[in-house]
């Protein structure tokens, strides 16, 4: 795994993961089996500590935006890959 996720819990008793290192779409299943066993509903995913992300792993995180997580501290070049992604899924 070339990335970590912590779990912070908030005081509202909502979840937020945060990652660290690199993302790659090695690491989605990993991401996905966690917020798929994760108990409590997942707020936001933290990704101020990474440093870099692949194609595959902006989808899944586009995605997670469009499902209602937060992206938090997410790096500029990060926000617009989302943000492209995003308008490309409007668009088709």
């Amino acid at each position: 795994m070339s990335c970590r996720i912590d779990r912070l819990m908030t005081d509202d008793d909502r979840v937020i993961l945060i990652i660290s290192g690199r993302i790659t779409v090695e690491d989605l299943d990993i991401l996905r089996g966690v917020l798929t066993h994760e108990s409590r509903p997942v707020a936001a995913i933290d990704l101020k500590n990474v440093f870099l992300i692949d194609r595959d792993a902006v989808t899944f995180m586009a995605a997670a935006e469009a499902n209602g997580i937060e992206l938090r501290n997410c790096p500029p070049y990060v926000r617009e890959w989302v943000a492209r992604e995003q308008a490309q899924k409007d668009n088709e």
